[in-house]
């Protein structure tokens, strides 16, 4: 192991008991094999509390419970990982125009959240430790500066200012947070591009992705309901999201090839409960499935697809989904982008309705157990091991972690 027996501390958007699980908690996970690692649950802001929206239900309903002594603020994951929860309220400032007023009341934010951090780290007797920043640009922003972390590594997994609530501050924030943390890691190479305008020291380490669930040599069945429509079905599983997905692609689709079984798994947005391809007969839309069983859909689709529109916030992120397709052989046809281009000999890359109609032809005439097993062996590389040792391999080249 490149690096072991250090401790690590963990901040980042994502609370530990996030439903859907995120990279932050894989990456903990991986660190806490060999090292000591601190996971800290994001503080909860003002409007949180008040809005109490059912989606944030239970990040509230954790700090209640502590609150009411029914759980501890501390808590052992496992004999390398503990997990802290902050009791501590933060202003919500985010309405608050870009600038000196806002940068004083977020520092103040900071130091709440950090004189909490300081209560874990003094229990745990954390010494040297490493501070790893999940994209959490507002309130880590001052951090380094009150931590005092051996390194510190921001993170950058998604281009979130390309949404409207990051964009406001993140766009002189985020560039700062990147020049002065010790170095930055992303998952993809456009954002690492990005990140290299900023600080030099930045590197891109790759994903990981969890393949227990992705066995392609279980006997499992195809899902009743699946085996009721007709080949050649062409699949997509995950959120059915307008923001990242094109649904006049997919229409144009099914419009184009009506022998074709465009089958959607996943929850849906507004513009997806509302467009035409609700009314239109091979689009079926089969819901949100447990993650155990997206194995098993995977083995009846004849080509997977991941139709993603080409825009800010899609043209830097790394698509799991993609692993998940190709660990199961799965043909699989995608947007082009510049982190998709590292896929290039396993996906079909294309843009617009030409390429897909193309490309999906291609995939079904062309497959064969060969390629099934090229797919697969690709995936399998894609491991948070690899990922968290390419991390640590830029960190021993970091000079402050040679500093202590």
């Amino acid at each position: 192991m490149l690096i072991d027996k250090r401790d690590f501390i963990i901040v980042g958007q994502q609370p530990w008991d996030n439903p859907i699980g995120s990279n932050c908690i894989d990456i903990a996970e991986e660190i806490s094999r060999n090292n000591r690692v601190l996971y800290i649950n994001p503080p909860v802001d003002r409007i949180t509390l008040l809005r109490k929206r059912p989606a944030e239900k239970y990040i509230i309903d954790r700090r209640e419970a502590i609150l009411n002594g029914k759980q501890k603020k501390l808590e052992k994951v496992t004999d390398n990982l503990w997990v802290f929860t902050p009791t501590r309220i933060i202003e919500s400032l985010n309405m608050l125009p870009d600038g000196g007023f806002y940068d004083g009341l977020n520092k103040r934010n900071n130091r709440i959240y950090a004189s909490e951090i300081q209560q874990a780290i003094q229990e745990l007797s954390l010494k040297d430790y490493i501070l790893f920043n999940d994209g959490d640009m507002f309130r880590s922003f001052y951090l380094k500066d009150l931590l005092q972390p051996m390194v510190s590594i921001y993170y950058t997994r998604d281009y979130f200012l390309a949404v409207d609530y990051w964009k406001k501050h993140g766009l002189r924030l985020e560039p700062a947070l990147m020049k002065k943390s010790d170095l930055v890691v992303s998952n993809s190479i456009y954002l690492n591009n990005l990140a290299r305008q900023y600080n030099p020291n930045s590197h891109y380490i790759g994903q990981g992705c969890d393949f227990s669930l992705f066995d392609v040599d279980d006997t499992g069945n195809v899902p009743q309901e699946l085996e009721h429509i007709p080949h050649p079905r062409i699949g997509y599983i995950g959120a059915l999201l307008n923001l990242r997905l094109d649904i006049e692609l997919l229409e144009g689709i099914a419009k184009a090839r009506p022998e074709w079984q465009l089958v959607l798994i996943g929850p849906e947005d507004e513009y997806f409960k509302a467009s035409d391809l609700h009314t239109m007969e091979n689009v079926h839309f089969l819901g949100s499935k447990p993650m155990e069983s997206l194995s098993s859909y995977l083995k009846g689709f004849d080509v997977a697809l991941n139709p993603q529109k080409f825009n800010e916030v899609t043209i830097g992120n790394y698509p799991r989904k993609i692993d998940e397709y190709l660990a199961m052989g799965t043909p699989t046809v995608a947007t082009a982008t510049e982190t998709m281009d590292a896929f290039k000999q396993h996906v079909y890359l294309g843009r617009g309705l030409d390429d897909y109609l193309r490309l999906i032809d291609k995939a079904l005439q062309e497959d064969s157990p060969q390629l099934h097993q090229q797919r697969r062996e690709f995936a399998l590389q894609h491991t948070w091991e690899n990922s968290v040792n390419a991390m640590y391999k830029a960190i021993l080249n970091t000079e402050s972690y040679h500093g202590n």
